[in-house]
């Protein structure tokens, strides 16, 4: 048996101690009424970068619409057509009011996701010699693939690169990529009118650094258009268009508030959105089309970029979760949630063997600011050894905690934590590898991921409290190898 936690173990103040704390009691009380499921079972739901959670008020407000209620495809000219057409579009306009966008400026496209947004911005946008893509390291692979059809069209792609521990992005980095992306190129092809697109998160999906909003005016003054990655910012801060003003703002629903999954949204500028030219027209987005005469015309408005019937039973829930928000207040799930991020920022850190070596190793601020509430790490053994991710999600499961291991589909913000250069890459990756094991043995990697904790709407002290005593009870002091076997990695 190994020896219980010294001092090293972190201190036990709570984080209902922490100043202001007391002042986000109402979400302890919706925790005990609307969120009762999150503890029904014993369980600690630490994975709100993956997905928020739903309260009871949600799904009784879907239940009584349909049964009470007679809805049909928004496309025909009847009545039940036209109960879901308008829902529909009282929902478009709700979104619009939440992000506090005018509705002369920005029309609301209703996707399959926040990945379906960016499909829809890279399959159109004008790239070309003249039109470069610029964007971070620190972008999921729904804003990286879009990279794809940049090349295609022939389009230079540039990436910024993370600097420092924290996994931050300097801003003068960023002028220079910008610059150097488009700079001669609109001269020298000819095309003086000529964009560019920047892309990047408001918060990042792996290290949970908030990038500036800054960066949106910075690229106009460069002459880009701004692509925003708003999925895991949204859930936590207040988005105010009416201030920050980029072309195209991406993003999913069941990230902000649980339910419906399947519906996300493209937010965009009417004047960007008009520049783009679909490869491709489908059910729904076009005004006419003839077989014989090879042609047809698309729609004018947001329709043109909806394809086929929209889910139009599960839309006007966007608009109820978005009142659900607004009631609770983003503010309030903002303060919850920082709060106690730097709790267990503060904890975890201090935490340490009785070698002396620290038991986690974070990726990103280690403490609450400028970050949101994703915390991403790896557990340490006594010699300084990483604990194999794959372990730790295994017994996280056992003992109940639902959270994210692996690499979070964000391959840029990974490398730049795990240290990966671009000359390791490209020395190691030309022998054949056909497993992800492989791949990490080829560039001698010590693990294939990390750990990630994230808190959102319906978090506790209680949850962060028990994932604390899971980590010191689990991990502190013990040389964590294990001779039962681990499942292959399958994809990073």
């Amino acid at each position: 048996m190994r020896p219980e936690p010294g001092p090293r173990a972190a201190t036990r103040t709570s984080p209902t101690a922490l100043p202001g704390y007391a002042d986000t009691a109402p979400i302890d009380e919706l925790r005990a009424t609307e969120y009762r499921h999150l503890d029904r079972h014993g369980q600690v739901y630490l994975d709100y970068a993956g997905a928020g959670v739903a309260a009871q008020a949600q799904v009784r407000a879907h239940h009584d619409r349909l049964l009470t209620g007679l809805y049909s495809n928004p496309h025909s000219e009847n009545p039940t057509s036209e109960a879901a057409g308008s829902l529909v579009e009282s929902a478009r306009r709700a979104v619009l009011d939440f992000f506090r966008a005018d509705p002369a400026e920005y029309t609301v496209v209703f996707t399959p996701n926040a990945s379906g947004a960016c499909r829809l911005v890279g399959e159109a946008y004008d790239f070309g010699r003249a039109a470069p893509f610029v964007l971070t390291w620190d972008n999921h692979n729904s804003v990286n693939g879009i990279r794809e059809y940049a090349r295609a069209a022939g389009a230079r792609v540039r990436y910024v690169p993370l600097t420092g521990p924290e996994l931050r992005v300097a801003e003068s980095d960023l002028s220079t990529m910008l610059d150097a992306g488009r700079g001669g190129l609109a001269g020298r092809w000819g095309r003086p009118g000529g964009r560019g697109l920047f892309a990047y998160p408001a918060q990042s999906n792996f290290s949970g650094v908030q990038h500036p909003l800054g960066w949106v005016e910075l690229a106009h003054r460069h002459g880009y258009d701004v692509l925003l990655d708003a999925a895991a910012f949204a859930p936590t801060n207040r988005l105010d268009l009416s201030v920050v003003q980029p072309e195209f703002v991406c993003l999913s629903w069941y990230k902000l508030f649980g339910y419906p999954t399947g519906v996300g949204a493209l937010l965009a500028r009417r004047d960007a959105l008009a520049r783009l030219r679909r490869p491709w027209f489908a059910g729904g987005t076009i005004r006419a089309v003839s077989v014989q005469g090879d042609w047809h015309r698309s729609m004018d408005d947001e329709s043109a970029f909806e394809d086929g019937t929209l889910n139009f039973l599960s839309i006007p829930d966007v608009e109820f979760g978005l009142r659900w928000l607004d009631t609770i207040g983003v503010q309030l799930v903002h303060t919850r949630v920082g709060l106690l991020t730097g709790w267990l920022l503060d904890r975890l850190t201090t935490l340490r063997h009785r070698t002396g070596r620290p038991l986690v190793q974070v990726y990103g601020p280690a403490t609450a600011e400028g970050r949101g509430g994703t915390v991403t790490f790896n557990f340490r053994q006594p010699d300084g050894s990483l604990v194999d991710e794959r372990l730790v999600a295994r017994e996280s499961a056992e003992a109940g905690f639902s959270l994210r291991t692996g690499c979070f589909c964000n391959p840029g913000a990974g490398e730049g934590a795990f240290g990966i250069s671009r000359g390791s890459l490209r020395r190691r990756l030309l022998a054949r590898v056909d497993t992800i094991d492989q791949y990490l043995g080829a560039l001698r990697l010590p693990t294939g991921g990390a750990v990630r904790v994230s808190f959102g709407l319906a978090s506790n002290a209680a949850d962060a409290e028990r994932f604390l005593a899971f980590a010191e009870s689990t991990y502190l002091d013990r040389d964590a190898t294990t001779e039962s076997p681990l499942p292959p990695r399958l994809r990073c």
